[in-house]
């Protein structure tokens, strides 16, 4: 199977990881650099970072399983299945404008709110919208992964990804804002542009495909037609030497006989082939279409006979990616600085009836939009299924097996998930990606762009989580490039090259994740993407050249 593809370059990333902390001596900056000689990691290891990356990201994990239980019960619901035919036939005529509007809307999620992560609540419904518009799944990855990475690299508001990143470089959160909302434009002009010429290439190869097919059959066609003239003559000319050799009358007879058992053998013959043929024509066309078919059967609900009102549904998810939207914008001091939402959260929980706090004790303690976390998703997620069934009469153990359903789908992306921070773990715990930092930074003097680059995407590919990233490096970085002129570059360099990596990083969460679930092998999707991270790539590097020369 090839989902198994994507937990073994998992596992071998994480054993690299383990050779390397063997190879390389550990150090760690905390006021100036601290050489730890060799700090291995064991066997023993490899099984208790698991548990460590559970207590500490576990609640990732459990994220992936309430997103596959979600969709196991709206897959129960069959106006959501209707919901996607009518969303898929209406953008009929209009695919390539879709497919652009989903590449813009997630890369803004990301870029703003800085949710590469928690914009999986939506994965599962763009990709099937993706394969019933007729694409194929690497179409799927182009668009989810495509979008994410570029959302990253031009990442404008999200405090969450870049905090870390402006707080060591004393940078205002709006550095080069101007900058990176070019490289965000960029960047998503490019995902859209090689993802539809992907999808263009890709259907040019099925009709050429199916011309090859045709040309074949009918070229075995005029083969047979032409072996079985050679068979008729064959046997006109025994026929003449028998009649030589018998009487008028018997010959006549017999003459009259094999003729017409010829004339009926030479027709069926030729019907036979024909339909024989034709089959093979069908046959082919049918295997394509259940090709196609079984690809979508996997990843979109069950299609429905009965028709289903679904604006209920419409109006549910529409509230739910709305809420999701405010919740993870950075309103208040990290972000736009407007205090609404927290004035709003303030007065809910300062609410008194008859001196009662009510609302205070009935929610909780619970943040206000601009300052939410994936954790706090779970409520709305829950409510929006609960109204979705009772709306649509959905059993509690209909409710109920459906979410087992998907939960147990959704395992072992979860399980990627905590290899993932295990690999972050282990690479915390065993620090060698400093000393290699180190060595490069010391071939030049002062600030280098060449250096600067590699050192970011090291980074990026060491560390799973960018905020780890950022922490493991650029602390020593500003300690030995001392020049602060440089350093809104330089964060432009370390921000950029870290979404740019997590388009191909087998330590991409985001990445690895989707393509398990896709069913992409790793090899399957570098040929695919390989184009879109060089142009990035050169993008980046004029973009970063300009702004190093001006």
């Amino acid at each position: 199977m090839r989902k198994h593809n994507i937990v073994k370059v998992v596992l071998i990333t994480l054993l690299v990881f383990l050779v390397l902390s063997w190879i390389l001596p550990a150090a760690y900056y905390s006021g100036e650099y601290i050489d730890q000689g060799r700090v291995q990691m064991g066997l023993f290891d490899l099984f208790n970072y698991p548990l460590t990356a559970l207590a500490y990201f576990g609640y990732i994990a459990l994220y992936v399983i309430l997103v596959g239980g979600f969709y196991g019960v709206l897959y129960k619901i069959p106006a959501y299945r209707s919901f996607l035919d009518k969303f898929a036939g209406a953008m009929k005529g209009k695919s390539s404008i879709w497919l652009s509007v989903m590449v813009v809307l997630i890369a803004l999620i990301v870029s703003v709110c800085g949710m590469q992560f928690g914009i999986a609540l939506f994965i599962p419904f763009i990709v099937s919208l993706i394969l019933l518009m007729g694409y194929d799944r690497i179409v799927a990855a182009l668009v989810t992964v495509g979008s994410i990475s570029v959302g990253l690299i031009g990442t404008t508001y999200a405090n969450n990804n870049i905090g870390i990143l402006t707080q060591i470089c004393g940078l205002e959160m709006n550095y080069q804002i101007g900058v990176r909302f070019i490289l965000l434009l960029v960047g998503v002009v490019l995902v859209i542009f090689n993802t539809l010429m992907y999808a263009k290439h890709n259907h040019m190869v099925i009709k050429i495909e199916k011309k090859t097919v045709k040309r074949a059959e009918k070229a075995e066609k005029e083969e047979k037609v032409v072996s079985s003239k050679a068979a008729s003559v064959s046997e006109k000319t025994e026929e003449k030497k028998s009649t030589s050799k018998s009487t008028a009358s018997k010959t006549a007879a017999k003459k009259s006989t094999s003729s017409k058992k010829t004339t009926s053998k030479k027709s069926t013959s030729k019907k036979s082939s024909k339909n024989a043929n034709k089959a093979a024509l069908k046959s082919e066309d049918i295997i394509v279409v259940k090709e196609s078919d079984s690809e979508v059967d996997e990843l979109v609900p069950t299609v429905v006979d009965s028709k289903h009102s679904v604006w209920p549904f419409i109006v549910v998810f529409c509230l739910l990616f709305i809420v999701f939207t405010l919740a993870f914008i950075p309103w208040g001091d990290n972000g736009f600085k407007i205090s609404l939402f927290d004035d709003i959260t303030s007065s809910i929980n300062n609410f008194k009836l008859f001196g009662f706090p009510l609302f205070a004790k009935v929610l909780g303690s619970f943040n206000a939009f601009g300052s939410w976390t994936i954790t706090d998703m779970f409520l709305p997620m829950t409510l929006a299924i609960l109204v979705l069934a009772i709306i649509y009469k959905v059993s509690i153990d209909d409710v109920f097996e459906g979410f087992k359903e998907g939960a147990k789908k959704a395992f072992v992306p979860a399980l990627i998930v905590l290899l993932m921070y295990t690999i972050l773990v282990a690479v915390v715990y065993h620090p060698f990606q400093l000393v290699i930092y180190k060595a490069i930074i010391g071939l030049t003097k002062g600030f280098n762009i060449a250096t600067t680059t590699v050192v970011a995407v090291l980074s990026a590919f060491f560390n799973s989580d960018i905020s780890y990233a950022f922490q493991g490096v650029v602390p020593y970085y500003t300690s030995v490039i001392t020049n602060v002129d440089n350093y809104s570059v330089v964060a432009i360099i370390f921000q950029s090259m870290y979404g740019l990596t997590m388009l191909i990083a087998p330590t991409s969460l985001a990445l690895m994740v989707i393509l398990y679930y896709l069913d992409i092998r790793f090899k399957d999707w570098f040929k695919a993407v390989w184009k879109l991270l060089l142009e990035l790539f050169v993008v980046l590097l004029i973009v970063i050249i300009i702004l190093t020369l001006i």
